[in-house]
């Protein structure tokens, strides 16, 4: 069957050279990263605050008790976020197309965000812990419709080959990094200063408006555009020899996924506690006076998206300065692992200012300087993990493994919840300590194991760097951190 893509409307015009579409899904993405992030920033607050805990019937709870529900709440609800785009990208391809999927994910997460702002006082006691689930539900179920199709568009608009692509990316990235810096600018001021709930409420506003943006200009600037599954177009391709036996290549390929995968584990581990306990660390152990204005302890969490956009560029254009002494993928990885473990020896410097008091504030700029390393951990290694699988897995079981990859992420969430509950039990000294044993420790280790790996790729590590975003497979699961410098392989798979 001849492939057969439908492109935009010949008479949707074109804005900074390129297709008007491409800031329609701009828009959309941005106001539901808006709505996302702003929630993701604070739940774990809503959750310790005292009317939650009346309302979940959670009083007779002690504050450690408190948070670590809260923590065991993120990490379900963030471990699933990553599972179910597996069941909207398989929905899209084979039975809806992308377009009919992003409003219906994009609806549901609406609801879920108006399910969390639903008052306490309109519900029957004892049923409020219900609208939470149903809340959360619905967030989950909504973003794997979501998440994975719109990004998928954004390749689509363009034809193959078409060096528009990569600039396109990063405009788009640049909608996905002013969602997330507004979400907590906004959703973080109105649930800290004003309602939990009233922020959730308006964070269910800012879906609605991404909805109401694509409903009303969807088919005047991208036609007929991902309203058809791809399997209907000939875009999915029989693999034939399914079942052959994988070759000795094959086998040291899947390897290397899965070892980085242990790997990409030990990072997010460390990294998403960003939502849990640094971030409430930030808000009951921090001063966080500025300037003689009290910030919104969520508005640290701005510091990772500002500072992707200002270092992307930078650590980019240090590989292609590099030239042939570029380190090699899993060089990058474990320098990622390092400079995560150095974010939390900045926060055992924190740990170590306030002491045993429970009343000493820590200097928010340790706070600062972690999520700073943090970032530069993340421009290190996450760019490179889905890539990866693209071009290591056996075509026939490339969707399995990619699967796979997004299995990996989702576990490093509700472990990093597990390990944000122990600040409450040992401690942020030694939590915070062990995890920077942790994550330098294992950056070492793959350090020395680099060259074997990269043996097993059996040519796949090839590769020349550009400064630019990512292909369209890597966007499924980067596409949360805008500009990182991307990699692109030129193996023989």
């Amino acid at each position: 069957m001849q492939d057969f893509k439908p492109r935009p409307p010949a008479d949707a015009g074109e804005l900074m050279g390129h297709p008007k579409g491409l800031f329609l899904l701009f828009g959309t993405e941005m106001w539901e990263r808006l709505s996302y992030y702003g929630m993701r920033g604070i739940f774990v607050f809503y959750l310790t605050s005292a009317a939650a805990a009346v309302a979940f019937g959670w009083e007779q709870l002690s504050d450690v008790e408190r948070q670590s529900k809260a923590l065991s709440y993120l990490g379900w609800y963030a471990m699933l976020v990553y599972l179910t785009p597996i069941i909207g990208g398989w929905v899209a391809d084979n039975k809806w197309g992308q377009r009919r999927c992003i409003m219906f994910g994009g609806t549901l997460m609406m609801l879920g965000q108006f399910a969390l702002g639903f008052p306490h006082s309109w519900l029957p006691d004892g049923t409020e812990i219900y609208m939470l689930w149903l809340g959360l539900a619905l967030l989950i179920l909504g973003n794997g419709f979501f998440k994975p199709n719109i990004s998928t568009m954004v390749g689509d608009l363009y034809e193959e080959g078409d060096k528009r692509r990569d600039t396109a990316f990063t405009i788009f990235y640049m909608g996905i990094n002013l969602g997330s810096i507004l979400g907590y600018l906004v959703i973080g001021w109105i649930g800290e200063k004003v309602d939990y709930q009233l922020a959730f409420f308006v964070a269910g506003l800012g879906m609605a408006l991404g909805l109401l943006l694509q409903l009303t200009q969807a088919n005047r600037y991208l036609g007929v555009l991902g309203t058809q599954p791809s399997a209907q177009l000939g875009l999915k391709q029989d693999v034939a020899d399914k079942h052959k036996p994988l070759t000795t290549e094959e086998r040291d390929r899947i390897k290397v996924i899965l070892i980085l995968g242990v790997f990409t584990v030990i990072f997010w581990a460390g990294f998403e506690q960003a939502a849990g306990s640094m971030n409430l660390f930030a808000k009951y152990n921090t001063d966080l006076n500025v300037g003689g204005f009290e910030i919104p302890a969520s508005w640290l969490q701005m510091v990772n998206p500002l500072f992707i956009i200002i270092l992307a560029p930078v650590i980019a254009s240090i590989w292609v300065g590099l030239g042939d002494r570029e380190p090699n993928s899993p060089g990058k990885f474990s320098m990622g692992l390092i400079f995560l473990g150095l974010g939390f020896v900045s926060m055992v410097g924190a740990a170590l200012q306030i002491g045993d008091s429970e009343t000493a504030k820590a200097s928010l700029w340790w706070l600062v300087l972690a999520y700073i390393f943090h970032t530069i951990g993340e421009l290190c290694l996450s760019p490179i993990g889905l890539s990866m699988v693209t071009k290591l897995s056996p075509l026939r079981y490339l969707s399995l493994m990619m699967g796979l990859w997004f299995a990996f992420i989702g576990i490093a969430n509700k472990g990093a919840a597990e390990i944000g509950k122990l600040v409450g039990e040992s401690g942020p000294l030694a939590t915070f300590g062990g995890v920077a044993i942790a994550a330098i420790g294992a950056g070492i280790i793959l350090f020395f194991i680099r060259e074997k790996l990269v043996d097993w790729m059996h040519g796949a590590e090839e590769w020349h760097t550009e400064v630019g975003p990512t292909t369209k497979e890597e966007i499924g699961i980067t596409a949360d951190h805008e500009g990182a410098p991307r990699k692109h392989f030129s193996g023989n798979n």
